[in-house]
């Protein structure tokens, strides 16, 4: 059928005099509609977020353009959370025709946003709360689409030309303060320069971001840089949670975010240099790296997120080819896969970061390795857990040792604990030491007690023990906290003998690479590295070493020991200083000590580390030694005999 094209054009005429008489209408009461705007979030703030909103005055400059003076924005029973005193800006009409809210100027002058914090109240907590219209209860989030929307909406409200002046950011903490000043803060023709005045209780500095930015094409690169001279200190952080940070320059790129069918692409890459941190869980001293970069490639579908494998980072000559991924298609599933591609060792040795790696400092190597790692986690399913970890090297050699001479295992040589950074009295691990004893010399009941108790893979193993991490990254997800190590006796040693009892993640990484080192190199035979574990170990308050532990408690030489004595020295290592504690008011084993001892001692005889003929004749654990002292005993006369005035200190994890 033929539509005539008189009528056609007719119907044209008509949709447009429709469309003018809309404009007309909305140009002559667009001021009434922008008032019932207002009047519309004034009335949700103070219903959804009890606090209340107000503007001054509010009126349309020309065909897109608002200008709005003294917005004001107060939660109930709180502080101000902004007063700005001048906005002025212009809205696309075509998108907010078919719903899109997209600014494309803005001005702003004079005023200020503020976070505060007074006790247990915040002045922006209304607006954390979840709206209850946006659950979905059995509605599975699609990731891309998601995360697309959002990226999108935010975008829009990025106007193409800006200009911010006298806008002031703070942070009030419980009178833990920073500040940022916009003094400048110009988006013109896709170029972006700033001018900040940063001011915290402990520096007070400028900076300055430059650098392009286009938001309606998603593509961005960005320079953060100081204007004085030194460092860029972040604020806030040092004084609330003890982490002070600086940096010499920043670099954020955005090349791509493009959504190409059911998954989202955001490409693009950063990069810092002189990136300097110092935090007590870290380590003792400033950690400094010199250059890093991210070349990320982030990937979002319908069920999972991920860093996808064409990702690099890089670590001054480090370079790492990451894949981390989250998935929820079938149960909830994390990946976390590391591929280290072939590279000189000396490379690596100079790039690992100063201050995290102290003893590492000055060593020289030899050879080339890769490395890979491959974890996932099924949180439905937590026993099918996968670790992998593989290192592979060619010609790898140790030339010249850092301050951790592992050599040293092999000679004689001076041994002083560090307990809460207290250095305790010297112990010579030699045969000058009357007190050293040889390890064919120490009850073979002690050496295979304590091997069943602390590492009873240690003649097999190279200083790890795969199931032992597996179990142990089980329970720390569990209890999402680290409460479970995995150290075998190799990583003990090492802790003692070169580093410290601190837990920084400085120290664990050093007794990682140190304990490969001495193991997969051959530096020390096991043999002798058990001998050292044995005599330097602390069995007790200030005991150190088996020679001095088994005259402490029992007047005996290490090689008269019995099973039983065996078993309860065994059972102390984990807390040597609270000893005292298993004894009752009679100077005899509780019950819980004796059913430990009872539990080791049934499991060494599934394993044929004991046969019944070895617990024959055996007696109850007496304690004869000077130990004796220690322990709270009931006198003749009903009154018990104080315990020892020396200071019993916490837990020591060996």
């Amino acid at each position: 059928m033929k539509f005539p094209k008189q009528n056609f054009f007719k119907a044209l005429r008509i949709i447009a005099l429709v469309l003018v008489v809309l404009c007309v209408g909305l140009y002559f009461f667009r001021d009434s509609l922008l008032k019932q705007a207002i009047a519309k979030v004034t009335h949700k703030m103070a219903v959804d977020y009890n606090s209340t909103f107000s503007v001054k005055s509010a009126s349309f400059e020309g065909l897109s353009g608002i200008k709005l003076t003294d917005i004001i924005l107060v939660p109930k029973n709180a502080d101000t959370l902004f007063n700005i005193k001048r906005i002025g800006t212009t809205i696309s009409l075509s998108n907010l025709l078919i719903g899109n809210v997209q600014i494309g100027t803005l001005k702003i002058n004079n005023g200020y946003i503020q976070l505060v914090k007074k006790g247990k109240v915040r002045n922006f907590d209304a607006f954390l709360k979840k709206d209850d219209t946006d659950k979905k209860s059995d509605e599975k989030r699609n990731y891309a689409d998601f995360a697309y929307r959002i990226i999108s909406k935010l975008l829009n409200l990025v106007p193409t030309d800006m200009k911010l002046e006298n806008l002031n950011f703070i942070i009030d903490d419980n009178g833990k303060k920073a500040s940022i000043a916009i003094n400048k803060l110009v988006l013109n023709n896709k170029q972006l320069e700033t001018s900040l005045h940063v001011q915290s209780r402990n520096f007070d500095q400028r900076w300055n971001i430059k650098g392009f930015a286009d938001p309606r094409n998603k593509k961005a690169d960005i320079r953060f840089f100081n204007l004085d001279t030194g460092a860029i200190k972040v604020p806030y952080l040092d004084e609330r949670y003890n982490l002070k940070a600086s940096f010499d320059s920043i670099r954020l790129n955005v090349e791509n975010i493009d959504k190409d069918g059911s998954e989202l692409h955001i490409d693009g890459y950063t990069s810092i240099a002189n990136l300097k941190i110092n935090h007590p869980k870290i380590a003792s001293k400033d950690v400094v790296i010199k250059n890093a970069r991210f070349d990320y490639r982030f990937l979002l579908g319908s069920d999972f997120i991920s860093v996808d494998s064409t990702s690099t980072m890089q670590l001054n000559k480090i370079k790492v080819k990451p894949y981390v991924s989250y998935n929820t298609e079938s149960d909830t599933v994390y990946t976390l896969k590391v591929d280290i591609p072939k590279m000189r060792a000396q490379d690596f040795i100079v790039s690992l970061p100063d201050g995290l790696f102290t003893h590492f400092q000055g060593m020289e190597a030899t050879g080339v390795f890769d490395y890979k790692l491959d974890f996932k986690f099924n949180k439905n399913k937590p026993n099918t857990l996968v670790f992998d970890s593989k290192l592979n090297k060619e010609n790898l050699k140790i030339t010249k040792y850092g301050e951790a001479n592992l050599n040293k295992l092999n000679g004689e040589f001076v041994y002083r604990a560090i307990i809460q950074n207290v250095l305790q009295r010297p112990i010579l691990v030699g045969n000058a030491n009357p007190n050293y004893t040889p390890l064919d010399q120490i009850s073979p009941y002690l050496r295979k007690c304590v091997l069943t108790t602390e590492d009873p893979s240690f003649f097999s193993h190279r200083g790890f023990i795969t199931e032992a991490f597996k179990q142990s990254i089980l329970k720390n997800i569990r209890t999402k906290k680290f409460s479970r190590g995995a150290s075998t006796i190799s990583m003990q040693l090492i802790k003692n003998v070169f580093l410290t009892r601190e837990k920084t993640l400085s120290r664990k990484l050093e007794e990682i690479l140190l304990v490969y080192i001495l193991e997969n190199n051959r530096i020390a035979s096991k043999e002798r590295m058990l001998e050292v574990y044995f005599n330097i170990i602390e069995w007790g308050p200030n005991v150190y070493g088996i020679g001095e532990a088994s005259h402490f408690y029992f007047q005996k030489r290490p090689s008269d020991l019995s099973v039983d004595e065996c078993l309860y020295l065994a059972t102390i290592i984990p807390k040597p200083r609270k000893f005292m504690y298993q004894f009752n008011d009679q100077g005899n084993l509780k019950d819980y000590a004796l059913q430990n001892q009872k539990f080791l001692k049934n499991l060494m005889f599934r394993r044929g580390l004991l046969i019944p003929e070895d617990t024959l004749g055996q007696l109850p654990v007496y304690i004869s030694g000077n130990a004796r002292s220690l322990l709270r005993i009931k006198a003749p006369d009903s009154t018990v005999v104080p315990v020892d005035s020396l200071s019993i200190s916490d837990e020591f994890d060996l």
